[in-house]
């Protein structure tokens, strides 16, 4: 199993969050979730300046086994999405918590990070999971 970086936050449909320096949620789906998907052939990113919900789908990700919605962590205003994804998409499987980030939120309320999870409540997670 990969390390789980700790500055990340979790929901428990396997999405990380990252605060950046500059204010705004990087969103990703976590190693352990790239794992489970296989190779992923297709990301459907979110439109910049779509608003987006916590909890809710906001873009899409194709493996060959499965299609998978991309929940957003927190609610705001889709600001950036990561168009390499488009020639890429297997950047997911090869760096889900660097390059292979999907998009980021600037959020409208970022007292929703608090009710997800640190790395080491989603690490527990996912040895729940696996058990």
């Amino acid at each position: 199993m990969s390390e789980i970086p700790g500055d990340l936050k979790f929901l428990k449909s396997h999405e990380w969050a990252r605060v950046e320096d500059n204010g705004l949620i990087r969103v990703g789906i976590s190693d352990h979730a790239q794992g489970q998907l296989g190779d992923l052939v297709y990301v459907e990113l979110p439109e910049i300046g779509s608003s987006v919900k916590a909890g809710t789908g906001a873009a899409v990700v194709e493996s060959v086994k499965a299609a998978s919605d991309i929940y957003s962590p927190v609610s705001g205003e889709v600001v950036e999405v990561n168009e390499n994804l488009n020639d890429k998409p297997e950047t997911i499987n090869e760096d889900a918590y660097g390059d292979g980030w999907i998009f980021a939120v600037k959020a409208s309320d970022r007292g929703e990070l608090d009710e997800l999870l640190d790395a080491d409540a989603y690490a527990e997670l996912i040895e729940n999971e696996e058990h």
